[in-house]
């Protein structure tokens, strides 16, 4: 299925979502077509608040914006009524990871010696290593495979690392900076893991081919994985 704003609301709607409105779990486009908001790098990006992606001298310096207090289309980048409500979704941790080592790279200047180097072959798998192993472990430390901080100025190395490096702040950073209280007590991604694997196993007993029958062999797997149901 194609991640459309349509199509998501059609899929919602088959599932009755407005009844049971849980929690959803989803990556930072799929949350942009769920609040309606234009897709890409727009101005106010953030579904959250009214955070200006153009306000390049504010960033790394204002955290406090005026909260996002409506979604009406056609107003602050909102193209569409929202499907959910913001207070119900989870920001992803890996694909903030991810985002943050990306920024990086876009960072690293092309023509410097440094990059030149990294990309050796007989250098390269090491020194990457070596030059991010510092960042992934503040990002561990700090959030991604633990407790979250209460704020992000408690780890003010990190967040300077990427103002000093000359990372332009995108959403993902911003989130770290001033959205840090949004997401989850525990951050961990083992369930995410978990489901991956899975899922996995399941497409290899199905050789790779998505039915019905193959979801709803993993909901009755997932049904009774539960250690205090008993079963003849």
């Amino acid at each position: 299925m194609k991640e459309t704003y349509h199509n998501l609301k059609q899929l919602l709607e088959m599932i009755n979502y407005s009844k049971y409105g849980w929690q959803i779990y989803a990556d930072l486009k799929v949350v942009s077509l769920l609040m309606g908001l234009q897709l890409g790098y727009t101005k106010h990006c953030c579904f959250l608040c009214l955070w200006d992606s153009r306000a390049i001298a504010l960033h790394y310096i204002k955290r406090d914006w005026p909260h996002r207090a409506s979604f009406k289309p056609g107003e602050m980048n909102v193209a569409h009524p929202p499907l959910a409500e913001p207070h119900k979704i989870i920001i992803p941790p890996i694909s903030i990871k991810l985002g943050l080592v990306k920024n990086l790279v876009k960072a690293i200047d092309k023509n410097g010696p440094a990059f030149k180097y990294i990309r050796m072959d007989q250098h390269s798998s090491t020194c990457m290593k070596n030059s991010l192993d510092s960042v992934q472990q503040k990002l561990k430390r700090a959030f991604l495979w633990g407790l979250r901080l209460n704020s992000f100025s408690e780890t003010p190395s990190l967040r300077n690392f990427f103002k000093d490096f000359g990372c332009n702040m995108s959403l993902k950073i911003y989130f770290l900076d001033s959205h840090l209280n949004s997401f989850s007590d525990n951050c961990g991604q083992v369930h995410g893991e978990r489901f991956n694997q899975d899922i996995a196993n399941m497409e290899k007993r199905y050789q790779g081919n998505w039915s019905t029958a193959m979801l709803a062999d993993y909901c009755w797997t997932v049904i009774r994985d539960a250690p205090h149901v008993h079963y003849k």
